[in-house]
């Protein structure tokens, strides 16, 4: 008998959260009730999420940023359909598949400078892969991350992790692994200087606070590790795909005077277009010829869904989506309305310390405010945790507004949006009318706001865990 879907998610519309806890992670399931956000959404469209009863909600959290071309896009929809319907033979594994090197042929033209493509699972597979191509291809074992940094959560990926509290517990992780301040062009070379580090892996723009480097920075940074014999490796893990305006956030450095001569870069996440697992190293001859250095090593390292037809579709099909919705435009356009929409509350609203944004990729960071009441309420939610903040923030948000939000990372007070960028005008009304009462009544002490906000931070110090979870990619 057939697995009748449909009638699988009917059936359990209701019991997610217990599903969840049985089964899978008590521990998530248990701080998402805390804050509110154990919520059934029952479908999704573009930026919205849809919950049982009907209830629109605009998603600003975009799946950690798969879902460039919104969520449930018609395009690739139809081109997976397409492809079940057509029973390929993919993943013979000793072949040549012909969808894995369409999405490869793709894929270079849009990023040029490159001459081959290896595909993953996922972006964290993306960095594995990127750690071995560079120390088989200089021979050396160092490898240089930026501090606040994150890459992944596999053991190597982990290893270039900013935050203590992803590695904690774990181990010893990766040798001659090192962090350096991010935008630091004088602490990079530094580090290089010894001569002992085959690549420094970096984000274009850091996910963790969203931090934007120096103009030139990237193009910089590529001619020092050139310099000293290391590979320059970028992650656009989450920042490529239009995210900020552009095919990839490096081009923006191209535009302050000449290319980012980068060796190898990692993308995933918006080219699966939310539905396959997917992730493609692009990477120069010069590497590739010393990692699959001769027949013999053909498949010194490989990765047995890689080339898979479903997700070699995928990515085509997501390619197509940005292109039909016009989604670099569109980034540009209401990142700049959404970023200066906040920028314009930063005076109104002394808890707004910044808001940086390039495209869709916006970060709102928080701080102290003069007032003695507002200053005294900052320094008793700060002492029962660093973290606990933004939830005075995100969790009305949902709550009374129906707007998914993520705090950027561990202790950085930092809110990340990023959204779909299919994002509309009224989105962004929606978002900025909604963000704008919550900033009125966090200004207002005592009030509710701060009451829930103490009462789970109380709650989580008594029960000796972290009051909520923040963002993991």
């Amino acid at each position: 008998m057939p697995l009748d879907v449909r009638r699988l998610l009917q059936d359990a519309a209701g019991p997610h959260h217990q599903l969840q806890s049985e089964h899978v992670n008590p521990r998530f399931a248990k701080s998402l009730s805390l804050i509110g956000f154990d919520r059934t959404y029952v479908r999704a469209e573009g930026a919205h999420l849809v919950d049982a009863n009907d209830q629109h909600y605009l998603d600003m959290l975009g799946g950690y940023g798969m879902f460039n071309m919104g969520r449930n896009n018609a395009t690739v929809r139809q081109a997976l359909t397409d492809f079940l319907a057509a029973e390929t033979a993919s993943l013979v594994q000793l072949g040549t598949p012909l969808l894995s090197g369409k999405l490869a042929e793709e894929l270079k033209r849009r990023i040029p400078g490159f001459d081959y493509v290896y595909f993953t699972n996922s972006g964290a597979e993306g960095v594995e892969t990127a750690i071995k191509f560079a120390r088989r291809t200089t021979g050396r074992e160092g490898i240089l991350h930026a501090s606040s940094a994150f890459h992944g959560l596999t053991t190597g990926a982990l290893a270039l992790n900013g935050a203590e509290v992803f590695r904690s517990g774990f181990g010893a992780l990766l040798p001659g692994n090192r962090k350096i301040k991010y935008s630091d062009l004088a602490a990079l070379e530094e580090a290089l200087r010894a001569k002992d580090i085959a690549a420094f892996v970096v984000e274009p723009i850091q996910g963790k606070g969203v931090a934007i480097p120096d103009a030139g920075y990237l193009r910089e940074a590529a001619h020092l590790c050139h310099k000293y014999g290391a590979l320059f490796v970028v992650d656009e893990i989450q920042t490529g795909l239009c995210r900020t305006g552009r095919f990839l956030a490096m081009e923006h450095d191209s535009e302050t005077g000449g290319n980012v001569d980068a060796d190898i870069v990692v993308i995933s996440k918006a080219l699966s277009g939310g539905y396959v697992p997917i992730g493609a190293v692009l990477h120069k001859k010069a590497v590739y010829n010393k990692v699959f250095c001769s027949l013999e090593d053909c498949v010194v390292h490989s990765s047995t869904f890689g080339q898979g037809d479903m997700a070699m579709v995928a990515g085509l099909a997501a390619l197509t989506a940005l292109d039909e919705t016009n989604a670099a435009r569109n980034a540009q356009i209401m990142g700049d309305k959404l970023g200066q929409g906040l920028l314009a509350m930063k005076e109104r609203f002394q808890f707004i310390k910044d808001v940086r944004w390039r495209g869709l990729m916006i970060g709102i960071e928080f701080g102290a405010p003069k007032s003695l009441s507002l200053r005294t309420a900052w320094t008793g939610v700060n002492a029962l945790s660093k973290d606990l903040f933004c939830q005075a923030i995100t969790i009305p948000l949902l709550a009374d507004h129906r707007v998914l939000t993520q705090v950027s990372g561990h202790h950085t007070n930092t809110i990340k949006l990023i959204p779909p960028l299919v994002l509309t005008d009224e989105d962004v009304s929606w978002f900025l009318t909604a963000f704008e009462k919550v900033m009125v009544d966090l200004h207002k002490f005592p009030g509710p706001a701060w009451e829930a906000l103490f009462r789970i931070g109380k709650n989580a110090v008594k029960r000796g865990a972290a009051p909520v979870p923040t963002a993991a990619a």
